[in-house]
């Protein structure tokens, strides 16, 4: 044996015990049967029948790495404090600890990165206060306002649950054709926006509307937005495809060789405030997470920057079981009543119960690991340490007076504006679901715009009638060029349309009645002076030849 096969360290099971034979099972004979006491074999197949968890029903795909997030100590031009007590922010300099999560949404485990989906955008900052989940993506919007919904939605995402055909144009449109407040979602997805040329040039953004409390308990509504240092890069479909036929892991292999070679991708941290109330001023709900907030009104303000600067050491532990969750925050953040949000803060911590065990805060990468852990959460499966207690180990209940946990002490519970009504089931009643989506076509780049009709025609193209003619009504009250391009494309004239009724779910405003009485005669939407999120400079990644989209 050589003199490095000899330094080799030993196999061992996870007993501890030395694994002599690692080619062979035990038998009767060279030839004979395998017996039964064959520990070494049963113990690793059982464990190799058992290396997958669950993957996640949403954003299964996906790529973590690891930095920090550097305070300035300001929230623009003013002291933080101001508005928000959180310890993270409060020092110009300040580095917390990080770990970010990218994903696709619809797909698989093992799907393509180079697919037209949003892009999960989820940052753990490991705080001296505790963990705080920031859990978004890369488009600013969602496609529902309303929890219950989520899962209607996804399924109309997923395989046919018959033929399990993937990525099957007709349903999809189908619940957004029954579902106006997607439009401004789809107006996104099916632009180049919905490809990102990599995980290193898109945007990121909290989508939900947050609180923040300062030292006094006063509150305001936040939104986040992370603005790339690399710029935001696109593809279009062409482009994708060409990429997608040589890998499916485009995403991943860039952002992990990016950080090997020391060209660390770094955001910055601008929040949008606006005071804890209703805003019957505006034109919708500012906490309708379909809507973004005009920027000329509520600029955005810088706070701190994020650098990525380590790749996971292995994927499965720090990748596939690192946890998120909407209600994960820290003294100085809060919830606001975002319907959207109150769903996904159970149903995100819910699913990872499921899908990696009730002791899944345990997992290093789930840690709290600069702050001081103490629980009387006991046991569980996969429980492998007892969290810290009191002085006395005994005790695991609170209150006690024989060395148990005591409470922190008091806090701001009584915060924000005063809510009052009847229990109800009803929709937000400023739902305006098509100015936004036609601001969005007014101000994207030409070439977005052409890509955009591209690609909804040749969805549209494999569609049903009648989803077609639903969509087509809802693209002529976001836009008069956008509803004729597309029906030009998908030869949908507009009088074909121009007489069907709102959806029995709708409650148009006047102004959108004016334009179903006008539809596709109301002329382009006055954006002159309106500063609209997400509509930062867009580069092509061009890799693909492709005719031109005008032309469509």
């Amino acid at each position: 044996m050589s003199d490095m096969g000899a330094n080799r360290r030993i196999l061992t099971n996870r007993q501890g015990h030395p694994v002599h034979d690692n080619q062979n099972q035990r038998t009767v004979g060279d030839r004979g049967p395998a017996t039964l006491e064959n520990y070494q074999f049963l113990e690793k197949i059982s464990h190799f029948d058992r290396e997958r968890v669950p993957e996640r029903v949403v954003h299964a795909r996906g790529a973590t790495a690891f930095g920090y997030f550097e305070a300035t100590g300001k929230v623009g031009d003013e002291p933080i404090s101001t508005y928000t007590r959180a310890k993270l922010f409060q020092e110009a300099g300040k580095r917390t600890e990080l770990a970010l999560r990218f994903s696709t949404v619809a797909g698989g485990r093992d799907s393509s990165e180079a697919v037209r989906d949003p892009r999960g955008f989820a940052v753990k900052f490991y705080t001296e206060d505790g963990n705080w989940d920031l859990v978004g993506n890369n488009l600013g919007v969602f496609f529902i306002r309303d929890a219950i919904k989520f899962p209607d939605f996804i399924h109309s995402q997923k395989p046919d649950p018959v033929t399990f055909e993937q990525a099957v144009p007709n349903r999809g449109f189908d619940f957004f054709s029954q579902s106006p407040e997607s439009m401004h979602m789809v107006m996104l997805v099916f632009s180049p926006r919905g490809i990102p040329a990599s995980y290193r040039t898109m945007q990121g953004f909290g989508v939900n509307t947050y609180k923040w409390l300062n030292a006094e308990g006063d509150t305001v509504l936040v939104k986040y937005h992370w603005l790339p240092k690399q710029g935001v890069k696109s593809y279009t479909a062409a482009d994708a495809a060409k990429v997608q036929a040589e890998t499916y892991g485009s995403h991943t292999k860039d952002l992990f060789d990016a950080i090997e070679a020391g060209d660390f991708p770094e955001w910055e941290l601008h929040v949008q405030i606006i005071s804890d109330d209703e805003h019957p001023e505006l034109e919708f709900d500012p906490l309708d997470d379909t809507k973004v907030w005009p920027e000329e009104l509520f600029p955005l303000r810088r706070v701190g920057r994020m650098v990525l600067d380590r790749n996971a050491e292995n994927f499965f532990a720090e990748s596939e079981q690192i946890a998120f969750g909407t209600g994960v925050l820290v003294d100085g953040l809060d919830f606001s009543d975002d319907k959207m949000l109150v769903g996904r803060t159970f149903s995100y911590s819910d699913t990872q119960r499921h899908r990696v065990g009730p002791n899944y805060l345990q997992l290093p990468v789930n840690q709290a690991k600069n702050a001081e852990v103490r629980t009387n959460q006991r046991d569980g499966q996969m429980a492998y340490y007892v969290d810290n207690a009191g002085d006395n180990p005994h005790v695991n209940y609170e209150p006690s007076i024989l060395g148990g946990l005591r409470e922190a002490g008091p806090a701001h519970d009584e915060q924000g504006p005063e809510i009052k009504g009847r229990l109800t089931r009803a929709r937000i009643e400023r739902t305006n679901d098509y100015a936004q989506p036609g601001d969005r076509f007014q101000l994207s780049e030409q070439w977005e715009k052409d890509d955009l009709v591209a690609n909804l025609v040749d969805a549209l193209s494999q569609c049903d009638r009648r989803i077609q003619e639903r969509m087509l009504w809802h693209l002529y009250m976001v836009e008069d060029e956008l509803g004729a391009r597309v029906g030009e494309g998908i030869h949908i004239a507009l009088d074909e349309v121009a007489d069907m009724a709102p959806l029995a779910t709708q409650t148009l405003t006047e102004e959108e009645e004016q334009r179903r009485q006008n539809l596709g005669n109301n002329g382009p939407r006055d954006v002159s002076g309106h500063v609209m999120t997400h509509c930062v400079p867009n580069e092509r990644v061009a890799v693909a030849d492709e005719p031109d989209l005008a032309e469509v």
